[in-house]
């Protein structure tokens, strides 16, 4: 990676302003079948005797799967496709009432419920009162623990052998988009895409629908040894976002938005952030709960758990549990929400429905999964993003193996012709049915993609977003290299672009070339591509043979360490930066990565290393004669490996989407003495494993270890050159209080550890919870050192050291005190700005050393 100081703000906006839209989970609500009638009710509900609003009161057309739920305040609004004429009440605790209505109309209805005769005596019913909350003798914390206590032999993997059938529901839409954007000439092309019938939080809003999609899967699971195998059946889906050029966005969405919602986890992941369960093993710790209702059913009697956090800040939800009094105290639904107080950035609503069944082995099995969100850049108005993402399980099958083979396959499967579009295949295997408006998504959506202004629109944000231009056989970029700035270079003016399949789909080309207005030099790269699978190189999974030349200036061991994503930060050094190098390197690479995340990397690289600025390449001999420059030749083998891996893919680099497995990197480098113009043999090993362990309520840690040994004599530019940062931006991956070329080293072994707390200590200090700032600790440390046979002041035939002089601070050898520092930072500040207070432990007597520093970085998140 080259140092430049890129400009990419623009960039940085974009994706800010996208970030909703990319970072989403979604759930539909069941319809009955498309008719071309709309029955609408609203109207508020309340308790007949106190004449107070009930909150989660069931509002359905019998007999339809159309349903809601009132809010808080008891309001409702149910509007589904059909001609309806009655409509039912009902709530625990509560007779059913069934309303007449007119059908195809706008019916206004406000009723009350008369409580219902049907309350269980043994049970007392504790509401919340002013009074302090305690955990002991309180009926309602026994009997979560009865729930906690049962948690293993309730839950569906208790089996040895299951399996089941799953559809998947995605819709993604736009709303509370201004009225004099609807109402301008511009818009009036785009008016047939609009859906007046959504509703959000119970209220009926005009949306833009942008994603939509269907997937039907089989599930099979055995228990030991576990395994578990997702088989998908078909799918089919529209998308007007693609400008956000990503590929994997449904598999980001479902990871990270409620993939997989299992209530009888200790935690939940949803919106990039484990959220404790209300049936976690220590959840009365961080939760209150209370009695709230209890009602007899066809199934036996069931009581209403209403919990919500001690804490209004943390990562907690609060809502209500119906639970079983059969002696397995099941869940037999829940509903989960978040407070307006909690730590997270950009949401307005959240909320999360499963439905349970009995089956004949006395659990309750999971029949329905239902999350909805809505996201927006300001907490109460502007343009949002809504989300809904449904998920009907059915045909359990309990302790019925498959043969030994069949576990021994993929994890995740794609059946043969699983790309069903026809509209047959999907009425006959959709385990409910579409809206009319969800149902004319597609073809709305293909008519918008084939409009010319929509193709130039959608060029635009992706030139923005991905930072190439397409010109179909040919994409210009990165558009953020095009001008930078360096005290080597001066102004740096840059040009580039890189072949796409159009222009062949087994052979690629990119390259650039850029010029310094202070060093009159003339830079460039070119790199040619054999595609071994006809996917670009850019793209997952390669399987390549790459050779390449490069002229480029370059900053002594900071190749893999810059943070290309503090572009502009970066352009603020403390200190000089006075040691470059010009780089000449012929390289030779054969790629390949297989899908279950492993992959290697063969390459041969001739590498010339010429010192500018302040460098020198100076013997350790009498004469103390310089060296133009360093020429090695080295053949490398990398290697990496990560379980069950998930990637968004972008247009040039690729993310792992977090998770609880560990990734692994080693690469094994030899030197060949005497191959063109090579002067020296050696043998480098170097190796880190990265993990982010997720604490619940304490938030993550972050932790890479990592190591490095070279065998055989070499001078320093050869040496392990720990990465520094000297910008004003952290860089998580470098020592931020050391200076460039400090320290080298023939071996070490290092930690770097990053504890985020989410805010968990900051939410429960008065004035300062409303900010909703969070917590990091970081400490990083480095332990290593340089043997003789390598350290210039003891053995000759090697390059000096620089020393500290105009500026410079001078190179060392690593010794046996390891290098530490540690740092201690608030985030989210005004939602995207971290600060962080940097000390450095030792190596303090070194020229220009300062023991504190106060870095900054931007990271816009949930």
């Amino acid at each position: 990676m080259k140092i430049k100081n890129r400009l990419v703000s623009l960039k940085t906006f974009a994706l800010l302003c996208l970030s909703p839209i990319s970072q989403l989970v979604i759930a539909q609500q069941n319809t009955p079948p498309t008719d071309t009638l709309i029955t609408v009710v609203t109207g508020s509900v309340s308790e007949s005797t106190s004449g107070r609003p009930l909150a989660y009161v069931n509002v359905s057309f019998p007999n339809s799967g159309h349903g809601t739920v009132t809010d808080k305040q008891g309001h409702f609004s149910l509007s589904a496709a059909g001609a309806f004429s009655e409509v039912s009440f009902s709530t625990m605790g509560y007779q059913q009432v069934l309303k007449a209505i007119k059908p195809g109309k706008v019916n206004k209805i406000t009723l009350k419920l008369k409580p219902s005769d049907m309350q269980l005596n043994e049970v007392n019913i504790t509401s919340v009162k002013r009074t302090k909350y305690r955990n002991k003798g309180n009926p309602a914390v026994e009997l979560i623990q009865q729930v906690i206590d049962h948690k293993a032999q309730n839950r569906m993997e208790d089996a040895g052998y299951l399996q089941y059938d799953e559809y998947e529901r995605i819709g993604l839409s736009l709303f509370n988009i201004p009225q004099k954007l609807l109402n301008s000439r511009f818009f009036s092309k785009y008016r047939f895409m609009l859906d007046s019938t959504t509703l959000i939080n119970g209220q009926k809003q005009t949306t833009l629908p942008g994603y939509f999609s269907e997937k039907l899967s089989q599930y099979y699971y055995r228990k030991k040894p576990e395994k578990t195998i997702q088989i998908l059946q078909a799918e089919k889906g529209i998308n007007i976002i693609k400008f956000v050029d990503t590929a994997g966005v449904d598999i980001y969405l479902n990871r990270l938005y409620g993939n997989h919602i299992d209530i009888y986890d200790n935690n939940i992941f949803v919106i990039v952030n484990q959220f404790l369960s209300p049936i976690a093993d220590h959840s009365p710790n961080y939760y209150k709960f209370f009695i709230t209702d209890t009602v007899q059913t066809a199934h036996g009697k069931l009581v209403a758990l209403s919990f919500t956090p001690r804490t209004k800040g943390d990562l907690l939800f609060e809502g209500k549990l119906l639970v079983t009094l059969d002696g397995r105290y099941a869940v037999q639904s829940c509903e989960l929400n978040v407070n307006k107080q909690i730590n997270i950035n950009f949401i307005r609503s959240l909320k999360i429905k499963l439905d349970f069944e009995p089956h004949a082995d006395g659990r309750y099995y999971l029949t329905k999964s239902d999350v909805s969100a809505d996201f927006g850049l300001l907490r109460n108005k502007g343009i949002a993003v809504f989300g809904q993402r449904t998920v009907s399980y059915s045909n359990y099958v309990l302790d019925t193996p498959q043969p030994d083979i069949f576990y021994q396959g993929k994890s995740v499967q794609t059946a043969v012709n699983s790309g069903h579009n026809d509209t047959t295949y999907w009425a006959a295997h959709r385990l409910d049915t579409l809206t009319a408006q969800q149902a004319g998504a597609y073809s709305r959506i293909n008519r918008l993609q084939n409009m010319r202004s929509f193709k130039t629109a959608t060029w635009i944000a992706a030139t923005i977003t991905g930072d190439f231009a397409d010109f179909g056989p040919v994409q210009e970029g990165p558009i953020g290299s095009l001008f930078s700035y360096n005290t080597q270079e001066g102004g740096r003016f840059q040009v580039g672009g890189r072949t796409t399949p159009q222009f062949n789909k087994t052979l690629y080309f990119d390259g650039f070339l850029g010029y310094g207005t202070r060093d009159n030099a003339l830079k460039y790269e070119l790199n040619t591509y054999i595609s071994l699978n006809k996917t670009p190189y850019y793209r997952y999974p390669n399987h390549y043979i790459k050779a390449g030349y490069l002229y480029d200036v370059d900053i002594p061991g900071q190749s893999f360490a810059a943070n290309s994503t503090q572009a502009a930060l970066g352009s603020f050094q403390s200190g000089s930066t006075n040691y470059w190098l010009y780089d000449r390197i012929y390289s030779f690479n054969y790629v390949q990565e297989f899908e279950n995340h492993f992959s290697y990397n063969l390459g041969f690289r001739n590498w010339k290393q010429q010192p500018a600025g302040a460098l020198l390449f100076q013997r350790n001999d009498g004469a103390n004669s310089l060296v133009p420059n360093l020429t090695t030749s080295e053949i490398t083998l990398g290697l990496r490996f990560v379980a069950h891996e998930q990637i968004i893919q972008g247009t040039r680099d690729r993310h792992t989407i977090h998770s609880k497995y560990p990734i692994y990197n080693l690469q094994i480098t030899q030197g060949l003495n005497g191959v063109l113009n090579s002067g020296y043999q050696y043998t480098r090993f170097d190796a880190n494993i990265y993990k982010r362990f997720y604490m619940s309520q304490l938030g993550y840690a972050d932790i890479t270890l990592m190591g490095s040994l070279i065998t055989g004599k070499v001078p320093f530019p050869l040496l392990n050159i720990s990465p520094a940062n000297q910008s004003i931006a952290y860089d998580p991956d470098a020592y931020n209080k050391m200076y460039y070329l400090e320290f080298v080293s023939d071996h070490y072994v290092g930690l770097n550890l990053t504890q985020s707390f989410n805010g968990f200590f900051l939410n429960k200090i008065p004035l300062i919870q409303h900010l909703k700032w969070r917590e990091y600790l970081s400490f990083k440390a480095l332990y290593g050192g340089l043997r003789d046979e390598n350290n210039p002041l003891k053995t000759a035939g090697l390059y000096r050291f620089p020393a500290a002089s105009n500026g410079t601070y001078g190179t060392y050898g690593l010794g046996s005190t390891p290098y530490i520092e540690a740092g201690a930072g608030i985030g989210n500040i005004f939602k995207i700005v971290r600060i962080d207070l940097i000390k450095r432990f030792n190596y303090l007597d070194h020229p220009g050393i300062s023991t504190y520093s106060v870095k900054l970085s931007f990271s816009p998140d949930f």
